[in-house]
C-alpha cells in the first residue's frame, strides 16, 4: 500500500517509463502508426517531469511524512511484453487497457491528495485527461484497423 507522495509519484514515474517502453515496442512490431506511437512514448517521458515537477515545487518534508494517499500498487500494474507475432488489433486493445489502467491511477491519485496538495492534483488530473485522450485515438485506430480487408 502507497501512503507517501514520494512513494505515488515514484509509481507514477514507472507507469510513464513502461508504457513509454511498450510504445517504443509497438512502433517497431507494427508499423501502422508508428509517428504516433513514438509520439506516446515522448509524451510519457515528458509526462515524468512535468509530475516531478509539480512535485518537487510544492512538496516539504512536512508533507512528505504525512500520508496523502491510499493507493494499492498492485491495482496499478500491466505487462507490456508484446510477441513478436501478435495481430495489430490485439496490440492494440493492450494499449488501450494501458491507458484506462494509468488514466484510473491518475484520477483516483488525484480525488486522494486533492485537499492536501495543489499542484500535484491538478497534473494528476490532467495526465487522466490527456489519457481520455489518448483512449479515444486508440479506439479510433482499432476501428480503423479493423475495417481494414484482409
Amino acid at each position: 500500500m502507497l501512503h507517501t507522495a514520494s512513494e505515488v509519484i515514484s509509481l507514477a514515474r514507472n507507469l510513464e517509463n513502461e508504457s513509454a517502453k511498450f510504445y517504443e515496442d509497438i512502433s517497431i512490431l507494427h508499423k501502422q502508426n508508428k509517428d504516433v506511437f513514438l509520439g506516446y512514448s515522448k509524451e510519457n517521458v515528458k509526462n515524468v517531469k512535468r509530475i516531478e515537477r509539480a512535485y518537487y515545487g510544492t512538496i516539504s518534508d512536512a508533507f512528505e511524512g504525512t500520508f496523502a494517499f491510499n493507493i494499492e500498487e498492485k491495482n496499478y500494474t500491466f505487462e507490456t511484453g508484446l510477441a513478436k507475432n501478435s495481430e495489430y488489433a490485439d496490440t492494440l486493445n493492450k494499449a488501450l487497457s494501458i491507458e484506462k489502467l494509468i488514466a484510473r491511477f491518475y484520477s483516483d491519485a488525484a480525488g486522494q491528495s486533492q485537499s492536501l496538495m495543489a499542484d500535484v492534483p491538478r497534473v494528476f488530473k490532467l495526465m487522466a485527461s490527456e489519457r481520455a485522450e489518448r483512449i479515444e485515438r486508440l479506439e479510433s485506430i482499432l476501428k480503423s484497423a479493423s475495417e481494414v480487408p484482409r
